[in-house]
């Protein structure tokens, strides 16, 4: 957009307001017709460990959204003195999963139970048997099947169960709803019928009365809508919620609330039959959007879907990048000893491309990169590891390389499912630290997962600006039109980025040091039970 036009639009609503609610951070952008951002504004936030649970606060959730409203409508108008009257739509972004449990006169009955606590072992394994169908602890729907294992006194008073964008746009819509892609974290989807599974909702109905509960499970949950629905109108009480100034007007329409990962694969073009997206800083994730679901249950693999409502398989590992950082940290320390001033990030840089001067297997070494438990190598819990032989060839870039491979190693394992059930990836979009270094994390990658890598340029832009997307979406979209075309032909056409295929050698180095590092796990589970 013409930044002439941008005044224009500003104060004629032709904006969408994209606000997602991470785990540190709260994010609130502000796009144009171009669907590039014009302004943003931010909130730093914490989960606090209170009486053995992990939470967020009603009062943090609010400020929170407040205030990152309030920094993206001071950047509005000190760049181009309007104020931020209307817009022409909002969606709602945050982190799938939880338990946000309320009565009939509205109040929250239980402190909101995010998707980090791991309470609920007993209900995931309960559920995952019912349904044959993989249900992780994180799930809404085995917060709630612990709660009545443990028979908690709210149980027969709940009213509404939703996750925290369910929640936040309730409050500033009325409307009991969820984007279809935040819903498969509550409760497994039916993808023919774009609605949640009612073969499963019966089971889960038996289980209800088995327990004497007062209400069925249909009665308490949102209803699911998709991608390109209307899901309200902001309301008075809801826009003073949001701009306590009062200037912001009622009326907006918004889109469907959706989880994290949805928004994640909206913001990398990732919504289409056999793409996918990779996630990959801290932790790592693939999400890879399937032509069918898959045969039978894996534990490893959750199936969610796209905000679309195709089903996604996506493989989650505990950890990527933290071993690989505290090795360049102590590189650092070494700089520093000799005097040698280098900074971080072409330090990261330098170390980086050495692991692709290696040797294809990374020279016979093997590297674990478990600083925590990894449930995909069914590890409870992690001891950072690097082992050699006297034979293997022991250099700075088979040293880089091996803590590269080793980043992605359980994921690999995770991802060797879908070879079994022969599903076909056409690309991958990576993002996130593991590809900062321009083409290392791509060629590591494309040799783990044998396709095509992408990174874009604007794959740092986040959650909050896919659900943006998904806002303007909804009001632009045509008759019939896929999310995934208007994706591709409105939002990334021309979109600038690099691909990367896999190399052979590389794809068979990997294959070689994963046969490695299968046979290694006995050293790593004697780490985890010797080193206390």
């Amino acid at each position: 957009m013409n930044q002439n036009d941008i005044p224009q639009a500003i104060k004629s609503g032709k904006t969408i307001l994209g606000i997602e609610f991470g785990s540190t951070r709260i994010k609130a952008v502000l796009i144009g017709e171009d669907h590039a951002p014009i302004a943003s504004g931010s909130y730093e936030w914490e989960n606090q460990y209170e009486n053995g649970i992990w939470t967020y606060s009603l009062e943090d959730v609010w400020t929170g959204l407040q205030e990152s409203y309030r920094k993206l409508n001071n950047e509005v108008f000190e760049n181009y003195n309007i104020p931020l009257q209307t817009i022409g739509a909002i969606g709602f972004s945050g982190m799938m999963h939880g338990y946000m449990a309320f009565d009939k006169d509205e109040n929250l009955l239980v402190p909101f139970r995010t998707w980090r606590n791991t309470i609920t072992g007993q209900a995931a394994q309960e559920l995952t048997d019912l349904f044959q169908f993989n249900i992780p602890q994180r799930w809404s729907i085995a917060h709630l099947h612990q709660a009545i294992l443990n028979k908690e006194s709210h149980i027969n008073d709940i009213s509404y169960l939703t996750t925290l964008a369910g929640y936040v746009h309730w409050k500033l819509t009325g409307q009991k709803v969820l984007g279809i892609g935040e819903a498969s974290g509550v409760f497994p989807i039916d993808s023919q019928t774009n609605d949640y599974d009612a073969g499963k909702i019966e089971l889960f109905n038996q289980r209800l009365a088995a327990e004497n509960v007062s209400w069925k499970l249909q009665d308490i949950l949102p209803k699911v809508l998709v991608a390109g629905d209307t899901a309200g109108i902001l309301t008075e009480a809801g826009a003073k919620l949001l701009d306590p100034t009062g200037q912001l007007q009622a009326g907006i329409p918004l889109c469907p609330p959706e989880g994290d990962a949805g928004t994640g694969m909206v913001a990398t073009n990732s919504v289409g039959e056999r793409t996918g997206n990779v996630s990959a800083g801290t932790s790592v994730f693939a999400m890879i959007v399937l032509e069918q679901p898959l045969s039978k249950l894996y534990p490893e693999i959750d199936m969610v879907t796209t905000p679309a409502g195709k089903p996604v398989a996506m493989v989650h590992s505990n950890n990527c990048t933290s071993d690989l950082n505290a090795w360049v940290d102590l590189f650092q320390e070494f700089t520093q000893a000799l005097g040698v001033e280098i900074s971080e990030s072409r330090l990261f840089e330098m170390l980086y491309t050495q692991g692709l001067a290696g040797d294809a297997d990374a020279g016979g070494l093997l590297a674990y990169n478990y600083f925590a438990g990894e449930h995909i190598t069914h590890l409870e819990a992690g001891r950072p590891l690097f082992v050699r032989t006297p034979e293997s060839r022991f250099t700075l870039a088979n040293f880089m390389r091996v803590h590269l491979f080793a980043a992605l190693g359980a994921l690999k394992i995770g991802l060797g499912i879908f070879d079994q059930e022969q599903v076909k990836i056409d690309r991958v979009l990576g993002h996130g630290g593991f590809f900062k270094t321009p083409e290392v994390g791509q060629k590591i990658m494309a040799a783990a997962m044998n396709v095509p890598v992408s990174v874009m340029e604007t794959a740092g832009e986040g959650g909050a600006w896919g659900i943006a997307l998904l806002a303007a979406y909804m009001l632009h979209k045509a008759a019939n039109e896929p999310l995934e075309a208007y994706l591709s032909h409105k939002v990334f056409a021309g979109e600038q980025g690099t691909t990367i295929a896999p190399d052979p050698t590389d794809v068979a180095g990997f294959a070689a040091f994963m046969e490695r590092y299968k046979k290694g796990l006995s050293i790593e589970r004697a780490a985890v039970e010797t080193l206390r």
